[in-house]
C-alpha cells in the first residue's frame, strides 16, 4: 500500500514537473549569448523566416527538466499572440512519461478556455497519441497556426496535429497569456532581442 502510495505521489509530481507548472518552479532568462539562435528544421519548414525571440529553463527543486524557446515571424506582437504563427519547442533534461505532460497539459489549458467533458476527453486522447515517453536532449515542437490548428513533431519529425482552433488558443496559452501559472516564463520568452524585427 505504501509503495503504490508514493507510486501515486511520485507519478503527479513528475506530471507537474513536465509542464513546469508548480509554484515550486523557478525560470532563468535566456541571456545575451543566446540571441542569434537557428530555428530547428521544423520551424523553418513551416514558418519560413521564423526567428528566436526568447527562451527559459526550467528547474524543479534544483533539477533542470527542460529548456523552452520561442520563434515568431516579423512584426510578432505579444499582445495578440493568440493571432500569429509561431512555435515553441520544449528540449527536454530527462526523462518524463507522455501521458503524464498530457494530463497536466489539459489541467492548464482549462484555465484559460471553456472545455465539455466530451471536448476534454478528445483533446487528452489527441495528446497522449502524440506526445511520446521524453529522454534528456529529446524535443517537443509546437506549431501554432492561429484560428485553425496546432501541429506537434517529435525530435524533428511529425507526430500529428489538432485542427481544432479551441484546442490551439488553450494549447499556447499555457506559457505565453497574461494570466499563465508562470508569469516569469512568459517574460523570458516574450523578451525582444536586440537586432530583431
Amino acid at each position: 500500500m505504501k509503495t503504490q502510495a508514493f507510486k501515486n505521489r511520485r507519478d503527479w509530481l513528475r506530471g507537474t514537473v513536465a509542464m513546469g507548472l508548480s509554484g515550486a518552479m523557478s525560470w532563468s532568462l535566456a541571456t545575451p549569448a543566446s540571441t542569434g539562435k537557428k530555428p530547428p528544421e521544423e520551424v523553418l519548414a513551416d514558418l519560413p523566416g521564423a526567428y528566436y525571440r526568447g527562451s527559459g529553463k526550467l528547474t524543479f527543486l534544483r533539477m533542470h527538466v527542460y529548456d523552452a524557446s520561442l520563434w515568431v515571424q516579423s512584426n510578432f506582437n505579444p499582445e495578440g499572440f493568440e493571432k500569429q504563427a509561431l512555435a515553441l519547442e520544449l528540449k527536454y533534461a530527462r526523462s518524463l512519461k507522455g501521458e503524464l505532460i498530457a494530463e497536466r497539459s489539459l489541467v492548464e489549458m482549462r484555465k484559460h478556455v471553456e472545455v465539455s467533458p466530451q471536448q476534454a476527453e478528445l483533446w487528452l486522447a489527441e495528446m497522449k497519441r502524440m506526445f511520446p515517453d521524453v529522454a534528456a536532449s529529446d524535443r517537443i515542437t509546437g506549431l501554432q497556426f492561429p484560428g485553425e490548428s496546432t501541429r506537434f513533431y517529435f525530435n524533428g519529425q511529425l507526430r500529428g496535429e489538432v485542427r481544432d482552433a479551441d484546442f490551439t488558443r488553450a494549447f499556447f496559452s499555457i506559457w505565453l497569456s497574461p494570466s499563465t501559472s508562470e508569469p516569469k516564463l512568459r517574460l523570458a520568452l516574450l523578451k525582444p532581442h536586440l537586432g530583431r524585427p
